[in-house]
């Protein structure tokens, strides 16, 4: 590792959405000294990671990009992950990006010091003014111990080299990877049988491809490209209310899911396995035509039990069932208390970011740690969406990011007592919602170290972009 400090005025960690973002406004704000780590070797954040069977968003493609670049191209309603990934590299390329990017390498540590970050990587040594954390909190796949004496794999680190033609395979989770792994597999695989904890509300998957026609109309009118657009932003708000326990809006989305269920599922003892009785919103609520048109095949089994523990061959469910496997697919999600990166990162008194969150700190506006001077947190805590789509919840923090560096302060960070103000708010905001007040699903939403919801932001995503559309300059410590 070169031992010697690479210098630059803002180091970005993260190469996906929010790192190509960062990069497009420290350029607009005419800061090109900056770098972008990334522990991928290529643009793309999330979609360079997942490359299961069957990966696709389960955002509208025209909302699940950026409001700046805007693609007429996108095959589909709901894009693939390979073509979301090179949207995104695309994108990175036409910026530029790539004469700032330092790919394959992997924190190691920061530490705040006299005005400035140390930064190491498993590769180099860095020094910057400001450095701007943007790695997102999904990246880190939750693989749980196991003796199984097959091949195991996970839907977030997927082994290309493993042959599922003819085997045995075991699908451990119903979550947003599990249905779409499941129906991507169900072709090759001699049999599948999938593991379920809790059933997910799932409602249809409104999806097709996009004529040649409109693609040309999308790329020729620009008006009708925002307009897709914003009927798809106005069309996730209006899910919001569900969030909150709204009875009205919950009671149209328990219709539409078991509606979706009855038509699809043929078996009445499998439709009643499928069900859910917490509220929906609790958990994520999923989009998918061919899960259930999978689970109705004959090589497809349901076990309506977690998968507890394996023997050998033999995997053994909580409630006793057993079978045989020769693969294990875990679709279990992601370590998600917080970003991998907060244990890694400290301040001037050696407390660590993770440290300051377990003991109850937020982000001022989503965004800036106190007592972590020249840090910015983009995508890490108070950002995820239930009800549409992250992209503008980047969008909407990285202008806010631009306006602290507007201020060209040698030093910025968030007051205490402005922050405590903002956790009180937001705690304000989380009450009544289904991820604190009786959902029924015990959600990761909500860290466990403190009992407070953390990883969603608790309002409709319109609200934060208000918010921050002025950030007070009285809310921090300047010089």
């Amino acid at each position: 590792m070169n031992t010697t400090p690479i210098t630059t005025h803002v180091l970005v960690i993260g190469g996906g959405f929010s790192g190509i973002a960062l990069g497009r406004g420290l350029l607009q704000q005419g800061i090109t000294d900056f770098l972008i780590i990334d522990r991928n070797h290529q643009f793309g954040g999330c979609w360079s990671d997942n490359t299961y069977p069957g990966v696709a968003c389960d955002v509208p493609s025209h909302l699940y990009s950026f409001s700046w670049r805007p693609n007429p191209d996108f095959s589909r309603v709901y894009g693939t992950g390979p073509e979301i990934r090179q949207y995104l590299e695309d994108t990175a390329l036409e910026l530029g990006l790539d004469q700032h990017y330092r790919p394959g390498e992997n924190l190691e540590s920061a530490t705040y010091r006299d005005g400035g970050w140390d930064v190491k990587t498993d590769q180099a040594s860095y020094r910057c003014t400001v450095l701007i954390t943007a790695t997102g909190h999904l990246i880190d796949p939750k693989i749980p111990d196991t003796d199984f004496a097959g091949e195991v794999l996970h839907s977030a680190a997927w082994d290309h080299s493993v042959d599922l033609a003819g085997k045995r395979v075991a699908v451990v989770g119903t979550g947003a990877s599990a249905i779409q792994v499941v129906p991507a597999i169900a072709d090759t695989a001699a049999e599948v049988t999938v593991f379920q904890r809790t059933p997910a509300w799932i409602i249809p998957r409104e999806d097709r491809a996009y004529t040649e026609a409109e693609k040309r109309t999308f790329a020729r009118v620009p008006e009708a490209l925002e307009a897709e657009r914003a009927y798809r932003f106005w069309h996730g708000e209006a899910l919001y209310p569900a969030m909150r326990g709204h009875a009205g809006t919950q009671a149209m989305l328990k219709k539409l899911a078991d509606a979706h269920r009855a038509n699809l599922i043929e078996d009445e003892a499998l439709r009643e396995k499928l069900t859910p009785t917490y509220a929906p919103g609790c958990k994520r609520v999923l989009v998918a035509n061919d899960f259930y048109h999978a689970l109705n095949r004959d090589n497809v089994e349901l076990v309506a039990s977690a998968l507890d523990h394996a023997q050998g061959h033999t995997l053994v469910a909580a409630d006793g069932t057993t079978i045989e496997a020769d693969v294990l697919i875990f679709c279990t999600g992601f370590d998600v208390a917080e970003p991998v990166y907060a244990e890694k990162v400290f301040n001037d008194r050696g407390e660590s970011l993770s440290q300051a969150w377990g003991r109850g700190d937020v982000l001022l506006h989503t965004l800036f740690a106190p007592d972590f001077p020249n840090l910015i947190a983009v995508n890490a805590r108070h950002t995820g969406l239930g009800h549409n789509s992250l992209v503008h919840i980047i969008e909407t923090q990285v202008d806010a990011a631009m306006q602290a560096l507007k201020w060209n302060a040698a030093t910025f960070q968030a007051r205490r007592d402005a922050h405590d103000a903002y956790a009180h708010k937001l705690a304000e905001m989380a009450q009544g919602t289904v991820w604190t007040e009786g959902g029924g699903c015990g959600a990761w939403y909500v860290d466990g170290r403190t009992n407070t919801l953390t990883a969603v932001w608790p309002g409709f995503a319109f609200e934060l972009r208000q918010q921050l559309r002025e950030i007070p300059q009285q809310h921090f410590q300047l010089n």
